[in-house]
């Protein structure tokens, strides 16, 4: 029998982790999670089925977008390459077969599609021989897991993509790859991203209580320390949630796309374990060296985020209110951490600052999507003039708050020389007022933390209050 030349032999390709970056199966998963919630109960029934029906049920509720799956640039213009000379090319994966062929529809690069369908799942032995039924015997073969180790032993030429070294080591011992695609960039770097540390920032409102007591005990500054720690490892913890739930939007978005999750750089799977052990160790630790009260409130904190990503995002003005309500949340963990009673004037003002903030970002990003309702999280583009009353509205209300607070005889206990935080007013309502400013102009960031680290007027501001705050004391 004649060999079959080269350019006959197909070559399949896999599709999660070697095509992608990411896998399908965990996404959708999420993404289902996400839109429809009400549908864990029935996963744990699903998984008893088998992992082929399982699959097909999650296909069954998800569709995915194609067009902004993190391809790996290098294999596609290989595979480019290949097509041009001639070689038929099949995508052998592991996943759906909708999901496949939704991909093969967008590439428009494969002549067939070998997937998990009816009620066989495509994986390991169970694809190599498909393959080799489809492929009469002689087939190259281009995967990146151990799970490939089988198909590259029995491939007449293997390539290896994105693989670990130890796996990588281990192809090696059961063939001679033509070529290695070398891993795309991520690794410990992408893992601090994946954490957002500049959103610790927003944490350091639970030292506010402290600061606006005048409070000087080491110990409750130390308890409050603990709190901070703990409480930007549960936030790390909800950001990777979030981000699971969002991968699709941030896809298409012109900054959120290089997002670790979003670009592929962070497997879900490890980012899960980043997630759970970051809440569960902030909450296990601060329960053994510090107040009762901190754990609960770590847990109240997580419980009302993985709220917010799940049910309230796609809320309209429900989702500001919490964005608001969470911020607020830290001032009083704040308060009750350190044993510090809160003035209502300062809840009053947390509000609607937080509010006029949490209004700007919404504000920011349906400017930048304007024509588009999809993903707006509830708005459409009418609703921009609103919004753009709402928030500033909410700023000034801000800044009469903390201008009756001084004209009441409450500030007169903590501050002898209560005139010099009547300047203060004109710097908050310049900075408030800039912020609006920039958002009509297409200039904020679509989030306010971002922009005010980085914005040197903040700086300027929030020094010169500094010193206003210093004289009235």
């Amino acid at each position: 029998m004649t060999e079959p030349h080269v350019s006959q032999v197909p070559v399949c390709v896999d599709l999660d982790g070697t095509l992608i970056t990411g896998d399908l199966l965990w996404e959708a998963l999420f993404l289902l999670l996400g839109q429809q919630p009400i549908l864990v109960w029935q996963i744990p029934f699903w998984l008893l089925r088998g992992k082929a029906a399982f699959k097909e049920e999650v296909a069954n509720h998800i569709k995915i977008q194609a067009d902004t799956l993190p391809y790996h640039p290098e294999l596609l213009e290989f595979l480019r390459e290949l097509r041009r000379d001639g070689r038929r090319l099949i995508l052998a994966t592991a996943s759906d077969r909708r999901f496949a062929q939704a991909v093969a529809d967008h590439l428009e690069l494969f002549d067939d599609v070998i997937a998990t369908e009816a009620g066989l799942n495509c994986a390991g032995a169970g694809k190599l021989s498909r393959i080799q039924k489809v492929c009469r015997g002689r087939f190259d073969y281009i995967g990146n897991s151990s799970a490939d180790l089988p198909l590259w032993e029995a491939a007449n030429e293997s390539y290896v993509v994105n693989a670990s070294s130890s796996v990588l080591s281990k192809a090696r011992n059961v063939c001679q790859p033509i070529r290695v695609f070398p891993r795309k960039a991520g690794g410990f770097r992408a893992m601090i991203r994946l954490l957002r540390p500049v959103q610790w920032a927003k944490n350091l409102l639970l030292f506010v209580p402290l600061l606006m007591a005048h409070e000087l005990d080491f110990d409750k500054w130390l308890t409050v320390l603990i709190a901070f720690l703990g409480l930007s490892a549960c936030a790390s913890g909800t950001y990777i949630i979030n981000d699971l739930t969002d991968i699709n939007s941030d896809r298409r978005h012109p900054r959120k796309y290089r997002r670790p999750l979003a670009a592929g750089t962070v497997s879900i799977p490890a980012a899960l374990v980043m997630s759970g052990g970051l809440m569960l160790g902030a909450v296990g630790l601060t329960a053994i060296c510090a107040p009762v009260v901190l754990p609960c409130l770590l847990v109240g904190y997580i419980l009302a985020t993985l709220t917010y990503s799940y049910v309230l995002k796609n809320k309209l003005f429900v989702d500001v209110l919490m964005l608001a309500g969470l911020y607020t949340y830290r001032i009083l963990a704040g308060g009750l951490v350190a044993g510090i009673s809160l003035s209502h004037w300062l809840l009053a003002f947390s509000v609607f600052l937080f509010l006029s903030l949490a209004l700007s970002k919404r504000f920011t990003e349906l400017s930048a999507a304007r024509g588009e309702v999809n993903s707006r999280r509830g708005y459409r583009p009418e609703d921009l003039d609103l919004l753009g009353n709402l928030g500033p509205t909410c700023g000034y209300l801000a800044c009469l708050v903390f201008l009756l607070y001084i004209a009441g005889d409450t500030a007169t206990t903590l501050y002898s020389r209560p005139t010099f935080l009547w300047f203060v007013g004109p710097l908050f309502l310049y900075w408030i007022t800039r912020i609006w400013f920039l958002a009509h102009r297409g200039e904020l960031s679509d989030d306010p933390l971002v922009f005010a680290v980085k914005d040197r007027h903040t700086y300027v501001i929030g020094l010169m209050t500094a010193v206003l705050v210093l004289l009235a004391v």
